[in-house]
This record gives structure tokens, C-alpha cells and sequence, in this order.
């Protein structure tokens, strides 16, 4: 099982002590995670995603080159071409899809060739960040092969009910962890201490 850290802007240093296998980062001016400056040189065995909304695959890669990120996450409704495009130049492509207290799995269909992930966040006002959970039994009727994301509102405070979901049917293809806001002291300004908490509960429990 994989960690992502997203919303990355203040301590990214900080958060690479801990070696989590994806770090986040929102390109999305109306995030007050926003990045636009300096990223300080973090190890390359720590993937580096780009967080998009909406923007032109021309900003996309401009992004992609100065950051050196290594996958992009498509948080909008940007169409299986899009996708498709970026995919084929070799990077890696998340599409998010919202969840609410039902989802319509057949929306995945037109994206089955032209992503690499799925992530599934908490339907809600924003694109992401809104510090709620939806409910994971929803996934149940998860009808793909293709490995995904779990998003939304999850913290420290439900790791118990992250490890339950770990080992029901409906996580089997559950490649990672994505946590953001409930790790914060302000947005984009990570908790060291209770994400290495979330992080080691999470190794010991599925070391077992």
C-alpha cells in the first residue's frame, strides 16, 4: 500500500524525512495550496504529481518540465483525449472522479485506456481539500482492474476505519493512500509528527 502527501507548499523537506511514495502538488490558482515559485530539490524516488484543474495541456507540460513532476492529477472534466495525449507522451495520468452516496461506475468507462489511476475523492464544494470522507462501501461496486487512489477527509483521527477498508474485497485494487487536509496546521503547512503516526500505524498494521 502507497502514501501520497498532496497539497505540498510550505515543507516539503520536511515531509521527505518521512519518504512517502507520491507528494502532491496543486497547480489550481483558487487552492490556497497553490504553488508558483521554487521547489526545493526532493529525492527522485518520490513521485512527484502534478494537481490540475481544467488547464491547457500546454500548461500541463509546462508544469510538468520545471517541476520534474512524473504524473499528473486531473481533478476537472477534462475528456479521455486529454488523457490520451498526455498518456502518450509519457506521463502519468490520474483522472479523479467525485463520489457522493452513490456513484455511476459506467462514467469510468471512456478513461479505462487513457489513464494510468483512478482517484476517488469526497464529493463537495471544492476540487479536492474539503476534509471529508465519503463512504468507501460505494467501491463495492467498483467494476475495473485498474489500480486507484483513496481520497478524502482522511486523517489520523479514522486510521482505524483506513486499515478496515484495507482488508475488505472492495480494496483489492486500492494502490494508495491519499491524505491532505487533516494533516495540516494551515493549508499547505504539513504535520510532521502525526503524519510519521499515520504512516508508521499504517506499515505495522499491513506488516503483519
Amino acid at each position: 500500500m502507497k502514501l501520497k502527501v498532496c497539497g505540498m507548499k510550505f515543507n516539503p523537506v520536511e515531509v521527505e524525512t518521512l519518504q512517502p511514495d507520491y507528494m502532491g502538488f496543486i497547480f489550481w490558482k483558487k487552492s490556497p495550496r497553490y504553488l508558483d515559485g521554487v521547489l526545493p530539490s526532493i529525492s527522485r524516488k518520490i513521485k512527484r504529481v502534478g494537481v490540475f484543474v481544467d488547464a491547457s495541456v500546454e500548461e500541463i507540460l509546462q508544469k510538468v518540465t520545471k517541476y520534474g513532476l512524473q504524473l499528473v492529477q486531473l481533478h476537472g472534466q477534462e475528456s479521455p483525449q486529454v488523457c490520451n495525449q498526455l498518456k502518450n507522451l509519457g506521463i502519468g495520468v490520474v483522472k479523479v472522479f467525485y463520489v457522493g452516496d452513490t456513484f455511476d461506475f459506467s462514467l469510468l468507462e471512456p478513461y479505462e485506456d487513457a489513464c494510468d489511476y483512478y482517484l476517488f475523492d469526497t464529493k463537495g464544494k471544492l476540487p479536492g481539500g474539503n476534509g471529508y470522507a465519503f463512504d468507501w462501501e460505494v467501491l463495492e461496486n467498483y467494476p475495473s482492474t485498474k489500480p486507484f487512489f483513496l481520497s478524502g477527509g482522511i486523517g489520523l483521527e479514522n486510521i482505524d476505519d483506513v486499515l478496515t477498508f484495507l482488508y475488505r474485497p472492495e480494496s483489492k485494487y486500492c494502490h494508495a493512500i491519499d491524505v491532505n487536509s487533516k494533516f495540516e496546521t494551515k493549508p499547505g503547512l504539513k504535520d510532521i509528527e502525526r503524519l510519521k503516526e499515520f504512516k508508521k500505524r499504517l506499515e505495522d498494521e499491513l506488516s503483519r
